[in-house]
């Protein structure tokens, strides 16, 4: 959601939001997810037009926190300036601490809009397409719409916003990503190393800032001048870092008795703040560590650290130099960790409550999926901490809470690092529920970014894991997705049919699932081991006899590169880790929704099971001759305060099943009476035809809820088959709000069966389905 362009100086949080309600299907290219936190996600194809048409906003103004005039950076504003005004790109670096932020957020304020408006972002551990979508979600109103790779720049097309993004740390390659997602804006990025060059754009180097800059930051600090030798002095030794200079002063503020610290002690400086902190500001700090460079809306903070007002006591930590202050929140400063690490005295928060208290607040219906976005790098570092304290445990629960909230956010590139955290969390926790959960999750997320031998893969496991738990809506969900698997040759990252993926990692690893294009072709699954050495042994599947490939484990996220925070490296602060619980009994974590409507009826579970094996059959190819990209890339990553989430009145949702009657008339030969296979009559005035696909598996020609043919596929053994199908709305027809299963019992003559209807899934408890009905059917041949 954009900012309303008021300019009052207030930080309103975090101000790119989902249009329309939270808790809805999705769109993703020419895909309708509906977001299911117990059994999985549901993937239907939107027809032709049926795509939304986002709208471009008559403002676009997505401005910074206020914040007080730089000191001394004229010359930097003007560099900028002339770059913007020759049409160029420009791209600012320099070492922490140096004032880069608060130089780009001045110019996001101060400098010449012209064209179309501003948007200032944050990309601090942001992947480049979450970025991406970022920008679109500022200048359209969107009603929860990702395009697809191909779609986005045309979307943007004409749109000459001036972009401003700080803590752009990113690859050259990278950085191109981002602007070619705006063709026809300016960028002005912010980061650590020198990247942005050649026509791409031009970079400036932010330096320390003068003597007299230095002499005027101080006076402004203490309320008055001081020793102009003493000045200088600091100056030269802190190389006009301002972050050096703003900590020096906040120590002779909090003991006027001390004044100024010598020079030589000017960069060791932060045992001495933290001896003067007081309680709750040392413990708000403490939490801060606790998450290394994640920010933490205040909120957060002080329910977790117990500090009253911890927004107040934030604003003084950042005015210490001891804390940032971002469009979310508050993160630690640089350095800050590594000192905190080494002070004694400080208890550790308890990571089960940590955990908890974020799972809870993540899983709630009215916590906006953007916000859940927002702490992702909280979320991730907490599921890190659990993980390294032997609390796998903890880890799927945040992982398990959040999956479906970030799914509705759009933001698939954090939306698979948490996932690939997930999986391994649950497979060492014991949690066969989640594995499954996690496996189908990262299935659909590969169908949604192009990457198809992938997501064959995952949805295939995925189906088998959740046919061992018995769950056949999750087994049917996966089935569904798989139909949906891009089939082309080269339809990887970039499908038009998805949003892609846009940033290519270096060194020509194939990042599946996440920054890589889909590998085609394929490679000989021996390369790039060491010479001599056998190559691993595929493992056999005991449900398929089938040759998947062997699980290397999962490897590190691609994450955008960021030089860490000295402190970073160790691990940041200690936790107490609790005592570990028991293996997971597969229950979904407290809090999670559960997918509305009835529970689906177990009746045909057993011959379901030939269902998924052929589903199975279908891709062994792309198993085994994929199992080198499987191998290589088996993670499937990339590498705010409250603003009033777009919010609607909860509408009285109603949604048809796909049960029209379909014209029986065929050229093909009448097939036998045997089980379903058929025609037959049915008391609701329908014919319905059952073709044998063999293996307890028939399919019914269909309509969706446009009128245009699909194709149904029913399950089963015996005397009972079943079929879960999308259920849709009125209007628009093709919108998706739930998941409907029909069941068909054979009566004892073979020549007659009950049909009954159920819902199984909604997006919104108010859904009720119009059209669900029993009638029976009456074997015409």
């Amino acid at each position: 959601m954009a900012d309303t362009g008021e300019d009052d100086g207030t930080r309103t949080g975090n101000r790119v939001d989902i249009d329309g309600d939270a808790t809805g299907p999705v769109i993703a290219g020419n895909y309708n997810v509906v977001v299911d936190a117990q059994h999985g996600s549901t993937v239907t194809v939107l027809m032709d037009g049926r795509r939304p048409r986002p709208r471009r906003r008559d403002r676009i103004r997505l401005l910074p926190r206020r914040q007080g005039t730089p000191l001394g950076r004229d010359a930097d504003l003007a560099a900028i300036a002339a770059a913007l005004h020759a049409g160029e790109s420009v791209q600012l670096w320099g070492p922490p601490g140096v004032g880069k932020s608060a130089l780009l957020r001045h110019a996001a304020r101060t400098l010449d809009a012209g064209g179309d408006g501003v948007v200032f972002l944050d990309a601090a551990r942001r992947e480049p397409e979450d970025l991406a979508q970022d920008i679109f979600e500022a200048c359209h109103s969107t009603g929860g719409y990702a395009p697809s790779r191909g779609e986005l720049p045309q979307l943007m097309e004409g749109v000459e916003a001036t972009v401003y993004v700080d803590n752009a740390d990113y690859t050259a390659e990278q950085l191109r990503t981002v602007m070619d997602a705006a063709p026809d804006a300016l960028f002005v990025f912010a980061g650590r190393e020198e990247v942005l060059q050649g026509t791409d754009g031009r970079a400036h180097r932010v330096e320390g800032v003068t003597r007299d800059a230095a002499a005027e930051l101080l006076t402004r600090e203490l309320g008055g001048p001081s020793d102009p030798d003493l000045v200088t002095a600091l100056w030269e030794a802190a190389a006009g870092t301002p972050l050096l200079l703003l900590r020096a002063a906040a120590v002779a503020r909090l003991d006027p008795a001390a004044g100024l610290p010598r020079p030589g002690a000017v960069r060791e400086l932060l045992h001495p703040l933290f001896d003067r902190l007081d309680e709750p500001s040392l413990r708000a700090l403490h939490l801060l560590g606790t998450f290394r460079d994640a920010e933490l809306d205040p909120e957060h903070i002080g329910a977790l650290s117990g500090t009253p007002d911890a927004a107040a006591f934030c604003a003084g930590l950042a005015g210490l130099g001891l804390a940032e202050e971002t469009e979310l929140g508050y993160r630690v400063a640089d350095g800050v960790v590594a000192a905190l690490r080494e002070r004694q005295g400080l208890r550790p928060y308890a990571l089960e409550r940590l955990c908890g208290y974020f799972a809870d607040w993540a899983a709630r219906p009215e916590t906006p999926a953007a916000q859940v976005a927002g702490h992702a790098r909280a979320l991730e570092v907490l599921a890190e901490l659990a993980e390294q304290s032997g609390r796998a445990d903890l880890a799927v629960r945040v992982v398990r809470a959040a999956s479906p909230a970030l799914a509705r956010s759009l933001r698939f590139g954090v939306w698979g690092r948490l996932l690939d955290q997930g999986l391994p969390a649950a497979q060492r926790a014991g949690d066969r529920q989640a594995e499954a959960y996690f496996t189908h999750e990262r299935g659909v997320r590969a169908v949604l970014t192009g990457n198809r031998v992938l997501a064959a893969v995952l949805l295939a496991e995925a189906g088998i894991l959740w046919r061992q738990l018995g769950d056949t809506q999750g087994a049917d969900a996966a089935a569904n997705a798989q139909q949906y698997v891009p089939q082309e040759p080269g339809a990887g990252a970039g499908s038009p049919d998805g949003p892609g993926e846009v940033n290519a990692p270096e060194g020509g690893g194939s990042d599946v699932g996440s920054s890589s294009t889909d590998p085609t072709p394929l490679q000989d699954p021996t390369a790039g081991t060491v010479p001599g050495t056998p190559a691993p042994e595929p493992a056999l599947t005991p449900e398929t006899g089938a040759f998947m490939p062997t699980d290397p484990g999962p490897t590190a996220p691609d994450m955008p590169t960021v030089p860490s925070d000295p402190g970073m490296s160790g691990g940041g602060m200690p936790v107490d880790p609790g005592t570990a619980a028991s293996p997971a009994t597969g229950v979904p974590p407290t809090g999670i929704g559960k997918a509305g409507g009835a529970v689906a009826a177990s009746a045909g579970a057993g011959g379901a099971g030939a269902a998924i094996a052929l589903k199975v059959a279908a891709v062994i190819a792309a198993v085994v001759i994929g199992a080198v990209a499987v191998e290589q890339n088996r993670s499937s990553s990339e590498s705010a305060s409250d603003t009033p989430a777009v919010s609607a009145p909860t509408p009285t949702v109603e949604f048809t099943a796909p049960t029209d009657p379909v014209d029986a008339t065929t050229d093909e030969p009448e097939p036998e009476p045997t089980g379903l296979a058929g025609t037959w009559n049915g008391s609701d005035g329908g014919t319905y035809v059952f073709t044998d696909a063999g293996l307890g598996t028939y399919t019914m020609a269909d309509e969706d809820g446009c009128g245009n043919p699909t194709s149904t596929e029913f399950t089963g053994s015996g005397d009972t088959y079943s079929a879960t199908a999308p259920g849709y709305a009125r209007e628009p027809c093709d919108l998706v709000l739930g998941q409907i299963r029909t069941t068909i019992t054979l009566g004892e003559d073979g020549d007659t069966a009950e049909v009954t209807q159920e819902v199984v899934s909604v997006v919104d408890r108010s859904a009720r389905c119009t059209t669900c009905q029993s009638f029976t059917l009456t074997r015409a041949s």
